[in-house]
C-alpha cells in the first residue's frame, strides 16, 4: 500500500480525485480501490513541548532557570488533532511506502516528515520516501505531479531548515518572553511581554518610525525654475541643479536650504540669454512585471485596494482549495518553470473566458512570447502564483476574490505581450554659468502596459505608466512630470524670461501601512545599519516567511503592541515601551535577518544545522544576563491588555480579565499562535 500523506484534507482529496475508484471513505483517510491510501495533517500535529516537559521546576518562572535549552528535545500531539495523529501513524505501519504530500515550502516539509518520524518508521522506509509538489489542485495539474516525483532525501535540508528555525523560535521567544516578564513585574508591569525573534523587530520598525516623526522638525528648502523660450515662441521650463559650490547650503538630501542662495539665482537668470548644453536621448525598453510572489502580491494589493497582509493571504487560500483557480499563494518564488510555459495557452483561454475585460481594450495576449519569468534555475519547491487551466464563472467568487483573482490573471497575462518602449530625452541648459535641466518621455509602443490602461475596469484607474517592472505601483506624490519638449539641438540659443522661487517644506517620514511594513519585512536590507550585515543579506533579506509575515503583523496586533489609526500603522503604549526596554539588537532586523539568512543556508545545503544553533545559544546566554541585569524602566505606569482599572471600593491597582496565571497564560497564548506564525 502507498501512503499519501497530504498537509491538509483539501489537498487529501485534491490527490485522492485523481487515483482509482471507487474509494471508501475512513475517518481521517481515503482508501482507493488499488488499495492505496490518502490521509493528510490538519497543519502541524505535533509542536514543541513546554518547558514543564523537561523539568517540572520550570513551571515556576525564575530568572534562575533562564536560559532554558532542551539537551533533546521533544515534541507531543496536539490535543485537538490527536485522534488523526493515531489514525497516520496506523496507516504509515500498515504503508509499503510512503508519499509526503505536504504543502511546497520549508514548513510543509517538515510538518508531514515529524509525523512520519514521529511513528517509529524504520530507516529503509524513510530512505525509500518520495516527495510529491502539488501547486494547482485541479485533477490535470495533480495528475502531472504525481507522474513528476522525487525522493523525499533530496529535500532533508528543507525539512532541517524549518527545524531549526522551530527550535530557534522556541528557545528565544520563550526565555526572553520569561526574562523581560519577570522583569517587567519588578517595575509595575502586569502582564506578559512577548518577545519573538521575529516579530519584535517587526514592532521595533514601527516604533522607531513613530519616533522620528514625532521628533521631526521642518525645515524649508528652495528649488529655482527657469522659464524659457525659444526663437519660434515654443516656452518650456527646466529646473535649477546646483554645484559642488552649493554643498555648504545643501543638506543631505541634496536641497538647497539657503534662500538668499536660490534668490540670487532667480536674479541672475531672469531677463538673459541661454544656450543648450547638452541633449541626450536614449531608447528605452521595460520588460514584463514579473509574476506575483505573495508578499509582492499583499504590497500591492494593500496600495491598491486598501487589503490587509492576513485578508489576501485568506482570499488567496480560498481561491487556491475552494474555487481551484490559482496556484499554490505561500509562494516567495516570481519564476515559473521552462516546462509551465507549455501550459500557457490553456491558461491563457482561462483567463480570457472568466474575465474578458482585462484583454478587451488590448492585442491579443501571443502564448508564443517567453518572458524573463521562465527560469529553471530560480525555481524549486513553488513558483509564482499564476491562475489554472480552470474556466469558471466569476460572478460564483465574493467582489474581493474575483478583484484578487483578475489581479493575478492580468500579471501573468502581462508574460505574453512585448516589452514596452519609450523614448527619454534630458536637455541640459546654461545660464549665467548656471546648470538646468528638464526630462522629455516620449512613448513608442505600450507592450504589456495595454494592460495596464487607465480606465480598465478591473485596473483600479491606475495609470499605465505608474508600474515598475515587479509589477508594484511606485508613483510618489512628489514626483516630477516629465515634460513635452520643442525641437531643441546643442548649441541653440534661447532666453530665460525669468526664474521662479520654489519654496518646500521638509516632510516627516509616514507611518507604516499594510503595504509598506510589508515591503519593509521583504526589503529588510535597507533597515539594517551594519556595513558587513548588509552586505551579507543583499540577496536573502527577509524578515519572517512569505507563510507568516501576515500572521506576525496580525499577531502584534492582537498582542496590544500595534493599533490602526485610518490605514497608519502605530505603536500602542505598551509596544513602544517594550521596544524601549529591550536591548537594541532585539529590535533591529540586523539579527534575526541574519537568521533567516542561514535558515535558507541550511536549505540549500552551505551551512550545518549546528552551526546556525551553536552561536545562537551563546548569543541568548548573553541576552539573558543582559535582562537580569536591567530593569524595563520604559514600561513604569504602563497598564498591559487584558488589564483593567478594578471598580470604585476595591483596593488600587490593575486585575486581570482572566484568572489564569502568566506562565499558564503565557503557554495557552503560544499554543493558539499557528505554527506558521514565528513568535
Amino acid at each position: 500500500m502507498i501512503l499519501y500523506i497530504a498537509e491538509k484534507p483539501s489537498l487529501g482529496r485534491a490527490i485522492a480525485d485523481v487515483l482509482p475508484k471507487p474509494h471508501k471513505k475512513g475517518d481521517g483517510y481515503i482508501m482507493t480501490a488499488n488499495g492505496d491510501c490518502v490521509s493528510w495533517c490538519v497543519g502541524h500535529l505535533l509542536e514543541q513541548a513546554e518547558p514543564d516537559a523537561y523539568d517540572p521546576a520550570y513551571k515556576s518562572w525564575q530568572l534562575a532557570h533562564l536560559p532554558i535549552v532542551p539537551e533533546q528535545w521533544k515534541l507531543k500531539p496536539k490535543s485537538k488533532t490527536r485522534s488523526q495523529l493515531s489514525t497516520l501513524k496506523k496507516l504509515i505501519k500498515q504503508a509499503s511506502s510512503l508519499v509526503n504530500a505536504g504543502d511546497p515550502d520549508r514548513e510543509g516539509q517538515l510538518l508531514v516528515d515529524e509525523v512520519i518520524s514521529h511513528s517509529g518508521v524504520k530507516a529503509d522506509k524513510i530512505a525509500q520516501t518520495q516527495r510529491l509538489l502539488i501547486s494547482d489542485l485541479n485533477p490535470s495539474a495533480v495528475k502531472r505531479a504525481l507522474g513528476q516525483m522525487r525522493t523525499n532525501k533530496e529535500f532533508v535540508p528543507l525539512s532541517t531548515s524549518a527545524l531549526a528555525r522551530s527550535r530557534a523560535d522556541w528557545l528565544y521567544g520563550m526565555n526572553m518572553t520569561r526574562a523581560y516578564t519577570i522583569q517587567g513585574k519588578k517595575v509595575g508591569y502586569q502582564g506578559v511581554l512577548s518577545v519573538g525573534r521575529v516579530q519584535t523587530p517587526v514592532l521595533g520598525l514601527v516604533v522607531r518610525r513613530d519616533e522620528e516623526i514625532a521628533n521631526f522638525v521642518p525645515k524649508p528648502f528652495y528649488e529655482v525654475l527657469a522659464h524659457l523660450l525659444t526663437e519660434q515662441n515654443e516656452s518650456f521650463t527646466a529646473k535649477w541643479k546646483p554645484s559642488e559650490a552649493c554643498q555648504p547650503y545643501m543638506d543631505e538630501e541634496g536641497r538647497v536650504l539657503a534662500k538668499g542662495l536660490a534668490e540670487n539665482v532667480v536674479g541672475r537668470i531672469s531677463n538673459q540669454s541661454a544656450e543648450v548644453t547638452q541633449i541626450e536621448a536614449k531608447s528605452k525598453r521595460q520588460n514584463p512585471p514579473l509574476p506575483y510572489s505573495l508578499s509582492a502580491l499583499q504590497i500591492d494589493a494593500a496600495k491598491r485596494f486598501g487589503m490587509s497582509a492576513k485578508e489576501v493571504l485568506d482570499i488567496c487560500q480560498s481561491l487556491y482549495e475552494r474555487h481551484k483557480l490559482i496556484t499554490y499563494p505561500r509562494s516567495d518564488s516570481r519564476y515559473l518553470p521552462v516546462e509551465q510555459h507549455g501550459l500557457a495557452p490553456h491558461v491563457i483561454n482561462a483567463i480570457t473566458k472568466n474575465d474578458p475585460s482585462l484583454t478587451a481594450k488590448a492585442d491579443a495576449p501571443n502564448a508564443k512570447l517567453k518572458s524573463k519569468a521562465w527560469d529553471d534555475k530560480k525555481v524549486d519547491a513553488h513558483h509564482a502564483i499564476v491562475p489554472t487551466e480552470k474556466v469558471s464563472n466569476l460572478a460564483n467568487l465574493s467582489s474581493k476574490e474575483a478583484k484578487l483573482y483578475s489581479h493575478i490573471a492580468r500579471q501573468y497575462l502581462a508574460q505574453f505581450y512585448a516589452a514596452y518602449l519609450y523614448d527619454e530625452t534630458l536637455v541640459e541648459v546654461t545660464i549665467e554659468g548656471g546648470l538646468f535641466t528638464t526630462k522629455a518621455k516620449q512613448e513608442t509602443s505600450l507592450g504589456w502596459k495595454q494592460l495596464f490602461a487607465s480606465g480598465s475596469s478591473s485596473s483600479n484607474s491606475s495609470s499605465r505608466n505608474n508600474y515598475s517592472n515587479n509589477g508594484v505601483n511606485t508613483k510618489k506624490e512628489d514626483d516630477d512630470e516629465l515634460a513635452t519638449l520643442p525641437a531643441l539641438v546643442k548649441g541653440q540659443q534661447l532666453q530665460s524670461l525669468n526664474g521662479e522661487l520654489v519654496e518646500k517644506i521638509t516632510q516627516p517620514p509616514k507611518h507604516f501601512t499594510d503595504a509598506t511594513l510589508l515591503g519593509a519585512m521583504t526589503g529588510i536590507n535597507r533597515y539594517v545599519t551594519n556595513a558587513d550585515v548588509k552586505k551579507i543579506l543583499k540577496d536573502t533579506d527577509g524578515l519572517g516567511t512569505e507563510a507568516t509575515r501576515a500572521g506576525i503583523i496580525e499577531l502584534l496586533f492582537k498582542r496590544g503592541y500595534l493599533q490602526r489609526q485610518g490605514k497608519a500603522i502605530v505603536a500602542t503604549a505598551v509596544g513602544s515601551g517594550l521596544v524601549n526596554s529591550l536591548p537594541e539588537s532585539a529590535t533591529t532586523p540586523d539579527m534575526t535577518a541574519l537568521w533567516e539568512s542561514s535558515l535558507d543556508a541550511i536549505s540549500q545545503k552551505q551551512l550545518r544545522y549546528d552551526a546556525f544553533m551553536t552561536p545562537l545559544i551563546t548569543q541568548l546566554n548573553e541576552l539573558i544576563t543582559q535582562a537580569a541585569n536591567r530593569l524595563p524602566n520604559a514600561l513604569s505606569g504602563v497598564t498591559g491588555p487584558g488589564y483593567k482599572k478594578r471598580r470604585s471600593g476595591s483596593k488600587g491597582g490593575y486585575k486581570r480579565k482572566s484568572s489564569t496565571s502568566t506562565s499558564k497564560g503565557t503557554a495557552k497564548s503560544a499554543r493558539n499562535t499557528k505554527s506558521r506564525s514565528a513568535k
